[in-house]
């Protein structure tokens, strides 16, 4: 008898290719603007990765870490990363109800007509 084989689900991309449209989509969001951790995923291709999207903002450098939120405009961090989050958030002119972020006024949607610088 032969052994079947699985066929293996097709890949979108590298591991690094997705790490760079993740951040490349982090980078597009404006001074002022926020989106959600599933907000960027989606915007960058990927649904539901939200969490990959956490991972890439812990290992990234030199991005604008505090305009990605939790769903709700909640800020996940915790202690003083959360202080810092809503100072910086604040010093950009992004408005809060209570803890947190006005999703309505702030909250970045990409253009679904043009894509994420890159793509």
């Amino acid at each position: 008898m032969k052994a079947s084989k699985k066929k293996s689900k097709k890949k979108t991309g590298t591991a690094g290719s997705v790490r760079l449209r993740i951040e490349q989509t982090i980078r597009a969001i404006p001074r002022g603007k926020v989106s959600t951790y599933g907000g960027v995923a989606k915007a960058a291709g990927f649904p539901g990765a939200a969490r990959l999207v956490a991972r890439v903002l812990q290992r990234g450098f030199g991005l604008p870490w505090q305009r990605v939120l939790g769903a709700g405009g909640q800020i996940k961090l915790t202690g003083d990363s959360a202080i810092e989050q809503r100072l910086r958030l604040e010093a950009e002119g992004v408005r809060f109800r209570g803890r947190k972020v006005d999703m309505k006024a702030c909250e970045w949607k990409p253009d679904s007509r043009r894509k994420v610088r890159g793509f």
